[in-house]
Formats: C-alpha cells, sequence, structure tokens
C-alpha cells in the first residue's frame, strides 16, 4: 500500500501537515489536495489544536505546484480521472481551493517550514500561512506562466497586499525564482535558517503559540483576517466586537492571576 499523499499528525496542541510526495518534488495532484482540504478542516474543528505547520517530505522540495503532467490533464478533461481522489476532486472542485487555502481561513496559526525549493501553487498556499521558516538554500518562484498557466491559488490578489507592488509584479510576470535571502529582504518570511533546522525553528515557534490563550491567538488572528480591505474605523469597530468577548472569558481572568502567582497559566479555552 502506498503512503498518503499528505501526512496528517498531531501533537501537544501542534498539528503538522506534511505533503508527502517526494518522488514528484511534492507536487500536488487530486489525493493531496483532497486531504489537505481534510486536514484544514480538522485543523479548525479539533479544539485541542492550537496551531498548525505545514512542510513538505524529503530534501528536495517543500511543493512543486501542481503536477502537471497527471493533476493539470485531468482537471482539463484531457485524462479520465483514476482514482476516488480524481472523482471527488472533479465533482467538488471547490475542495482543489480549499486544499490551497483559497477563500478557506485556518481559524488558527499556520506556520510554514519550507524545506526546499517552492514553486508555483507551493508559493500561494505558501501565502495563506502566518508565520514561514525557510531553508538557507530553497527558492521560491510563482511559475505559471511560464507554462501559460494562470496562479489560480490567490497570488494575484495575496502577494500585492503582503509586499511591495512592484516586487510583486515582478514575480507574478516573470515567474522567475528568488532566493530565500531575497524573500526574508523583501519581508515575504520570517526565517532563514539551514535546511536541518527549518521544522525544528517551526516546532519552537509553534510551542510559544501553543502556551498561549488560545482564545487571545485566535482572536488575534480573526480580527486582522476580518479588518483587511475595511477602512480604519470600520476595521477598528470589528476589533472591539472581535476582543471584548476574550477580555471577559474565563482564560482571560486565568492568564493575570497565573502572572500574579508566578506560575504557567493553564488555559481552557473558554
Amino acid at each position: 500500500m502506498s503512503e498518503p499523499a499528505v501526512v496528517y499528525e498531531k501533537k501537544d496542541g501542534v498539528a503538522i501537515v506534511r505533503m508527502n510526495r517526494p518522488q514528484v518534488r511534492n507536487a500536488m495532484n487530486a489525493e493531496m489536495l483532497c486531504r489537505l482540504s481534510d486536514a484544514w478542516q480538522d485543523v479548525n474543528d479539533d479544539p485541542e489544536v492550537r496551531c498548525a505547520i505545514l512542510t513538505g517530505t524529503g530534501d528536495e522540495a517543500f511543493c512543486a505546484g501542481a503536477d502537471l503532467g497527471e493533476f493539470i490533464p485531468m482537471m482539463q478533461g484531457f485524462k479520465p480521472p483514476k482514482d476516488e481522489w480524481d472523482e471527488r476532486a472533479k465533482a467538488d472542485p471547490g475542495i482543489i481551493f480549499k486544499g490551497l487555502l483559497r477563500g478557506y481561513d485556518v481559524t488558527k496559526p499556520l506556520l510554514a517550514a519550507v524545506n526546499g525549493h517552492s514553486y508555483a501553487g507551493g508559493t500561494e498556499i505558501l501565502q495563506a500561512t502566518d508565520i514561514r521558516v525557510v531553508a538557507d538554500d530553497a527558492r521560491l518562484a510563482i511559475s505559471e506562466v511560464k507554462r501559460s498557466l494562470f496562479p489560480m491559488g490567490g497570488s494575484t490578489v495575496r502577494l500585492v497586499r503582503q509586499i511591495p507592488w512592484a516586487i510583486a509584479m515582478e514575480i507574478l510576470l516573470t515567474g522567475e525564482p528568488i532566493t530565500a535571502q531575497e524573500a526574508h529582504r523583501i519581508g515575504f518570511v520570517n526565517r532563514v535558517v539551514p535546511r536541518a533546522q527549518v521544522l525544528p525553528e517551526a516546532l519552537r515557534i509553534a510551542a510559544i503559540l501553543a502556551e498561549n490563550g488560545p482564545l487571545a491567538v485566535q482572536a488575534v488572528k480573526k480580527s486582522v483576517l476580518a479588518g483587511s480591505g475595511l477602512s480604519i474605523e470600520a476595521a477598528l469597530g470589528k476589533e472591539l466586537e472581535i476582543g471584548i468577548p476574550v477580555s471577559a472569558s474565563e482564560d482571560a481572568r486565568e492568564g493575570p492571576r497565573a502572572f500574579k502567582e508566578k506560575r504557567k497559566a493553564v488555559y481552557k479555552g473558554r
């Protein structure tokens, strides 16, 4: 029996979502996107999960984007569905966008541990993550135009909101890769570390997030997403709407109490 295209694990409040097709540089097929969709749903639904990490298997690539020999021809109608995953994706194309986190928000913090090169859909899904740790020898590109394809994972909307316009347009229109160091310089990623330290560093950050008050953490992310694109006045209104219930929660009483008593806070998510 072959290994699943996504390996999903949970430990100590942290979910690890690992794209697992190293033989094709973790290229996305229907199975991977369906399993990613299911994983995101579980991250949101499981109250024990405080944050999640997206990474890839192997030493070469985080994700090479869509599988051009298998997935794209099937979705274009040039190849028939070959298994239940293809059938599922063909019957419900929305699951592809959910897997790519296009139009679907993970409500908990989502970290990326970019263990190698990231191209096309790999860099598109990266834009849906909150904190990004990248291998120092990795290269990143939104390379769809090289194959006369459109970056349907949201890059024409998200990238220009995350980095300066001119830099985003060069990345989108040329399809050329940038180095991890350049990605850090332009503010697209948080950390650039040696490859062997990528997942440990992401886990270190995740452990910090997992110890924070889950209601407060999730409300902060919700407020940032809700306020995006609104006027400052409207966004501040949203912030109050989201923040006041957190301030009235049991966890909000526990945090200051634990600080005063010089002990570790025990948050219950209520």
